[in-house]
């Protein structure tokens, strides 16, 4: 038996957030005492200090740790509670294949053009004139720390850049949102759809970014449904990985271009380039949950007992 005694889902989802709110005022705290030291300013003084680009490398550092402690280890947490296998429980298990990667591939492509697609439509979404100014200075501030994380001046930046801002939030979000969040509420609704959807705009807002609220809603259902078809959190990591790697590539050759690099976070395509993508995202999925279903069979057969855990 790996699971231990069994908490109704709604104290489940009160206990998640809970830890994730306590880890989260950790990790602020612990940024904000980190950064007065090495930057030599006070800790008032460290937001802004962080958003100099002099100060890029150790603005990623930083932020990587912050995630990290709020979302990484809030997950560990709660796995461990609910069960004796908490990284099996997760989703990391080593039961995939090559054709799986393929498919997911594939569908990183498709996803990104359904996003730029979503993100024109996000556009004509009609808001006060209020509304509309405290929408564009929340989208000013992420998109400000976002382009001064990316300021890449050599190779080295670039690698640093695709660990700290493509890998390290693969890794930790898709632990959170799809491992713990998204099995707290497909069980709490007995219903994957709405489990899967319910994840995907908890984890679009989390972003506070209105103009980018419908992509990232889009870039939860994939991720979310990855997850669920195959039960292997590492599929998911790796589009979401392959999605912000892209766009740190793209950030990184304009830069060494000396071209302005903040039109890559605004770069939307036609409407109907998203209704192709639709279209090739459900034929792909059924592929994937096709080649899932007889990888699951033929493990079942082969390995009965297989452990699943890293």
């Amino acid at each position: 038996m790996n699971q231990r005694q069994q908490i109704n889902y709604p104290l489940q989802f009160l206990m998640l957030l809970l830890l994730v709110g306590l880890f989260m005022v950790f990790g602020s705290l612990l940024v904000a005492a980190l950064g007065s030291n090495m930057l030599g300013v006070s800790l008032l003084q460290v937001p802004d200090a962080l958003n100099r680009p002099q100060n890029a490398n150790i603005s990623r550092l930083l932020n990587t740790l912050a995630t990290l402690v709020a979302f990484l280890i809030p997950a560990i947490v709660f796995a461990k509670v609910l069960s004796k296998q908490p990284f099996s429980w997760l989703g990391f298990n080593k039961r995939m294949n090559g054709k799986q990667i393929l498919i997911v591939v594939l569908i990183t492509f498709a996803g990104m053009i359904l996003s730029g697609s979503l993100g024109m439509l996000n556009q004509k979404i009609p808001l006060s004139e209020n509304l509309l100014k405290q929408a564009q200075q929340l989208e000013n501030a992420y998109k400000n720390a976002m382009m001064n994380m990316a300021h890449m001046t050599s190779l080295t930046d670039y690698l640093l850049a695709m660990l700290v801002m493509a890998l390290a939030p693969a890794v930790f979000e898709e632990v959170l949102f799809r491992g713990a969040f998204q099995k707290v509420f497909v069980g709490w609704t007995k219903n994957a759809w709405a489990g899967i959807i319910i994840t995907s705009i908890l984890f679009s807002a989390i972003h506070f970014s209105f103009f980018g609220f419908l992509p990232r809603i889009a870039l939860g259902l994939i991720l979310g449904l990855i997850f669920y078809y195959t039960n292997n959190l590492w599929l998911s990591i790796l589009l979401h990985f392959l999605n912000n790697g892209f766009v740190v590539t793209q950030l990184y050759i304009l830069s060494a271009q000396g071209k302005a690099i903040d039109k890559v976070m605004d770069e939307t395509m036609p409407i109907w380039w998203g209704s192709i993508a639709l279209i090739l995202l459900v034929v792909l999925f059924r592929l994937l949950l096709a080649e899932s279903n007889q990888l699951k069979t033929e493990t079942a057969v082969t390995n009965p007992e297989m452990n699943t855990e890293i």
